[in-house]
């Protein structure tokens, strides 16, 4: 036998709506619990009140399965026996289920419910409070006033009257304040009028200026106004509403450092705060040097680094990677010869124990905080093949002071002129020997330019690694001008890159020229990082990663970058 219920609800226009489903099984409950399975949300029943189950003879049985009885046919009773063919009538509280037979033979429980104004009184009077409480509309008027003293009129008379020098805090106005202030302004708890001068007037920026002196702000203001666009016409009626009520802006402080969101640091601005304006920069500054950036793997411009690009200039210059610039360090050094595993200097590194060849960090060395490198130093990084010996006096070795070409000049002067080196064991001129130290050799003067001409000739000592040049008449080399810093409108730190190798980024090994600039270019970066909503696989990327908006020799989020040495 199967169950078939039928639900009649009427609404409160009179039209009625009829529901039907089929219940599984020979037998189902009745009650006010929700876990029945005909479900009559009635305070008169109790949870499960009664059970109706299939019969022989084709019949249902009813049954009390609580204390309280149930009207069958307008009797009280605990138990019945329907034949629906014939139909019965049974009532719940205020609910009414008739039994019938339906045309494909499933029993048919119609139930529906029982309009009786008198039972609802009752109802109401016995469960619930509206026969203790005034009317709707005088609690609606109560409540309101309540709402007006209690969240008004107090926060206000409290701010109005109390003592700021006596850090009290203002009466009732937690729930005024949206939330509890950042970290770096945890301090100004309670101290309302610190930031808002005018009490429910927003923050204006000379009040922020009062702290932050030293902070900039990110362009002269009317390019910034230029840059972000006139805004529609939406956008004008809000901020003249907004302006109504004292808040400044666009372009305030507050618009971006927004306050009471909890004790935490600002989040870093999502890339469309960045992409608002630069996106078509180009379009609204068409003067400006910097192109359209809206998101780093879709639309940005070729990194621009600062190189010297003339011997001898220190003064750096920007200048596009797409150029491919040529680097004017002074230097003359040629990677690929350092790092090849087979040449002299391979050989060099594994007779002074510097392992089986020379790699990057034989040469460059980190900061403390990982962030870039220190510059070259010869006597660190270059002297254990390099050296600068010239006599030995005893168990004494003489070197030439790196640096200074003046005491070279000096010092060669007056030096002994040998014929053979001061140490023994070499394999060839200009190698180190065996077990002792480099010697770079200075031998008798084959021309008139003498040993010191020698040294600084682009085929002497200082030669080697130096550019000749004249000064003041005399020999000299060029001044060497090494850059620490290549981005200084970016951020980048190797320690965050710490599991990448050297040579998956700066190609160094194929460089056989120090002029080659070794520095990844964009689409170098793009193999790993793109925008802020990179595919899977990929690192987001967003504007903050690497930009900061008061951009200062300070890096990103505080972190300080090392000044070019």
């Amino acid at each position: 036998m199967s169950f078939r219920l039928k639900t009649v609800e009427t609404t409160a226009q009179g039209r009625e709506i009829v529901r039907l489903r089929d219940l599984p099984g020979d037998s189902l409950t009745l009650g006010r619990s929700a876990d029945c399975t005909l479900h009559l949300p009635d305070l008169a029943l109790d949870p499960h009140h009664a059970t109706i189950a299939a019969a022989d003879g084709g019949g249902i049985a009813v049954t009390s399965a609580g204390t309280l009885a149930f009207a069958y046919d307008g009797k009280q009773v605990r138990s019945a026996a329907i034949d629906p063919e014939t139909g019965g009538e049974l009532r719940f509280g205020r609910h009414r289920v008739l039994v019938s037979r339906d045309h494909d033979g499933a029993v048919l429980l119609t139930v529906s419910q029982i309009a009786d104004a008198d039972a609802d009184v009752g109802e109401r009077s016995t469960f619930s409070l509206a026969a203790k409480l005034p009317g709707k509309r005088l609690m609606s008027w109560l409540l309101a006033m309540a709402v007006l003293i209690g969240f008004l009129a107090v926060p206000i008379t409290s701010s109005l009257t109390r003592d700021p020098s006596a850090d009290q805090r203002v009466t009732g106005d937690a729930a005024w304040s949206p939330g509890p202030l950042s970290l770096a302004h945890h301090q100004l708890e309670a101290k309302c009028e610190a930031c808002h001068v005018k009490p429910f007037e927003a923050v204006r920026d000379e009040t922020c200026l009062t702290c932050h002196k030293t902070t900039h702000d990110h362009a002269a203001p009317a390019r910034l106004a230029s840059a972000r666009g006139p805004g529609t016409a939406g956008d004008r009626l809000q901020w003249q509403i907004a302006h109504m009520f004292g808040k400044p802006g666009p372009g305030a402080c507050s618009d971006c450092h927004t306050e009471h969101e909890g004790a935490a640091r600002m989040p870093a601005p999502a890339q469309a705060f960045c992409a608002d304006c630069h996106g078509a920069i180009k379009d609204r500054l068409p003067d400006t040097a910097i192109g359209n950036a809206e998101d780093f793997g879709k639309l940005h411009p070729q990194f621009r680094a600062v190189l010297p690009l003339t011997l001898g200039n220190e003064k750096l210059t920007r200048v596009s990677l797409a150029a491919n610039p040529r680097e004017a360090s002074g230097l003359t050094f040629p990677h690929d010869l350092h790092l090849s595993t087979r040449g002299g200097a391979a050989q060099m590194a594994r007779r002074l124990g510097k392992g089986s060849a020379l790699d990057c960090a034989s040469c460059h060395r980190p900061t403390g905080d990982g962030i870039r490198f220190l510059p070259i130093n010869m006597e660190r990084d270059c002297e254990s093949c390099h050296s600068l010996a010239y006599d030995r006096v005893g168990s004494t070795f003489r070197r030439l002071r790196h640096g200074d070409v003046d005491q070279m000049i000096a010092d060669l002067s007056v030096a002994p002129q040998r014929a053979a080196p001061v140490v023994s064991g070499r394999r060839r001129p200009g190698e180190f020997s065996s077990g002792g130290t480099y010697f770079a050799r200075f031998a008798a003067p084959s021309s008139s330019i003498g040993a010191v001409g020698q040294a600084l000739s682009r085929d002497g000592i200082c030669g080697e690694c130096h550019s000749p040049a004249i000064s003041g008449g005399r020999f000299s080399v060029v001044p060497v001008t090494q850059v620490s810093r290549y981005f200084q409108h970016g951020w980048f730190t190797h320690a965050a890159h710490k599991q990448e190798k050297c040579a998956s980024c700066h190609k160094a090994g194929k460089s056989g020229s120090s002029a080659d600039v070794l520095i990844p270019d964009l689409g170098t970066c793009r193999t790993c990082h793109l925008g802020e909503d990179a595919p899977r696989g990929k690192v987001s990327s967003g504007c903050a990663m690497c930009h900061d908006y008061h951009s200062t020799v300070q890096a990103p989020r505080g972190l300080a970058p090392r000044r070019r040495q």
